[in-house]
């Protein structure tokens, strides 16, 4: 899911650097390698009747079809069109990217985010500066349930202001926060006589991606805005808002118009961010509105957030609590500096859960910055030889892939559908098989195929990412589809699976809800290709 295509503001610097990616994709993975590249031989044969007669509908006048569905124990083609030509993928990229990260890491990886006590130690005082060095962790606890898997809704809230029906988890954005503010107060620290400094050195930021990943990320960096209508017409709209960290503060003056109504609620933040206001109308009755704002700086966020938990904690610090990050006081190492606190994330297998059950774009893209620490670098650009590497281990043929992002968010992204199937073949291959699979959202059941065939057979029996790349046809004043992609796994029998890729190029919408039926017919030709490798048992 990939609802706008990102803005360029330096085109001519993007097609340099598009170029030079690809050639480091090429280069990597066939230098290395020496791959040769096979097709299967087998005719597929023609296409179920009922799969045509959804690719020929007077709705796809202009578009095209991708298809491949094929057994990975053997390479046999079951169904296929088109599957070696380009597609733009939308978030079916994330298979390409996730994957990359997840092999560099491993799925057992957890980030641990220290806390550093640098200075000197007088009793309880700590006459110097507390360090949090950030480690790339994406939900720093904020997702994190008792049991340590991370919680996700079906349309999450990064979507809150492109898709109606976003909602949040219940859990404290600030929950690894404060556990690290307890931590410090319980090594002894109860005073602060210096600063608190966010240690985001581990990579640059890098604006090409976008959403431009941080090392330091709480909340996705965004602010949630929560809008409940009031009693009735004429009332004051109830808001709540998160994570309450200084010196952001939210005024609304949204008002409780008759059942009914139109619901339109205006954002409007400050020139940094600091300050929200929201206005607009939301009808009597009617579910809650979630929109969000961006964090600005999440530096100086964290940073601030921090010194509110220590207080909370019973730490006090000399320093301001808001402003910028001080992170020219930083030093050029922590071997003499203890580490008093430190916060464990869940395994990185949760985060690629997370990542493909709501089509996480910042996680996805966190994941090419990852791939480029683990040689050293602190250049996210260097995590994409990374991932050429990796591709060619697996046998993808990196020919078969453009990607200049890991969300499929970029105007340069293409893949075939044989380089899907490669990929998603390759995990089938591995003791992280079932873990991969059952990562992706669930026909029926979960993520972003959860409204999708919730009574037909193949409920619960495709396992597939989803990619959605929209934006406005101003022309023709509707919304121009440039792809509607799934990819993953079907149940042919118990502990058995196909790989596919189904998708559509070049369509078009009235509306969302145009989307929303594109979304639909893409979910049942995956459908239909289950039931048929099936027996329909």
């Amino acid at each position: 899911m990939s609802p706008a295509v990102p803005k360029n503001p330096n085109p001519s610097r993007n097609r340099r650097r598009v170029l030079t990616l690809l050639g480091l994709l090429l280069a990597a993975a066939v230098a290395t390698f020496g791959i040769a590249w096979v097709t299967p031989s087998k005719d597929p044969g023609e296409l179920d009747p009922r799969i045509a007669s959804i690719m020929h509908k007077p709705d796809y006048p202009h578009a095209q079809w991708g298809l491949l569905q094929q057994n990975p124990e053997n390479g046999d083609v079951v169904q296929s069109t088109y599957p070696d030509q380009f597609f733009v993928p939308g978030s079916v990229a994330k298979l390409f990217g996730v994957s990359g990260a997840w092999h560099t890491l491993g799925s057992e990886h957890r980030f641990v985010t220290p806390v550093h006590a640098v200075g000197e130690r007088r009793g309880s005082t700590l006459a110097g500066d507390l360090d949090l060095v950030a480690q790339g962790d994406l939900t720093l606890g904020g997702r994190t349930r008792p049991d340590g898997t991370v919680a996700f809704t079906n349309i999450d809230h990064t979507y809150a202001d492109d898709i109606p029906g976003a909602t949040l988890t219940p859990q404290n954005p600030l929950a690894g926060i404060d556990e690290l503010a307890q931590q410090v107060r319980a090594s002894g620290i109860t005073k602060v006589d210096g600063d608190v400094i966010v240690d985001a050195r581990l990579f640059a930021t890098d604006r090409d991606l976008d959403p431009a990943p941080s090392p330091l990320i709480i909340n996705d960096n965004l602010i949630d805005l929560l809008t409940t209508p009031g009693s009735g017409a004429g009332s004051p709209a109830r808001l709540d808002w998160r994570p309450q960290v200084a010196p952001y503060s939210v005024t609304s003056a949204v008002r409780t118009v008759a059942a009914g109504k139109p619901t339109d609620i205006k954002v409007t933040p400050s020139a940094d961010g600091t300050r929200i206001r929201i206005t607009g109308t939301i009808a009597a009755g009617s579910d809650p509105v979630l929109r969000v704002t961006p964090i600005r700086d999440p530096n100086a966020f964290g940073r601030t957030a921090l010194i509110e938990a220590l207080k909370r904690a019973g730490v006090e610090v000399t320093a301001a609590a808001t402003g910028p990050n001080p992170a020219g006081r930083l030093p050029g190492s922590y071997r003499s500096a203890p580490t008093v606190a430190k916060y464990t994330s869940p395994p990185y297998e949760q985060y690629a859960r997370l990542i493909f059950k709501v089509s996480h774009n910042l996680g996805a893209n966190l994941g090419i910055c990852l791939m480029a620490v683990s040689t050293g670098s602190h250049q996210c650009p260097d995590g994409f030889p990374v991932l050429a590497k990796f591709l060619g281990s697996a046998k993808v043929d990196p020919r078969a892939v453009q990607l200049a992002d890991g969300r499929g968010g970029n105007p340069a992204d293409r893949v075939t559908p044989r380089a899907v199937t490669q990929m998603l073949t390759y995990w089938q291959h591995t003791a992280d098989a079932d873990r991969f699979r059952e990562a992706l959202p669930t026909l029926g059941v979960d993520g972003s195929l959860a409204d999708n065939c919730r009574s037909c057979p193949a409920r619960g029996r495709v396992s597939a990412k989803t990619g959605t790349v929209a934006g406005g046809d101003l022309v023709n004043n509707r919304l121009a589809v440039g792809a509607e992609t799934a990819a993953g796994y079907l149940e042919t029998a118990k502990g058995r699976y196909d790989v596919f890729f189904v998708g559509v190029n070049g369509a078009s919408a009235p509306g969302i809800n145009g989307v929303l039926a594109i979304g639909n017919d893409v979910a049942e030709v995956a459908a239909i290709l289950q039931e048929n490798a099936s027996g329909g048992s």
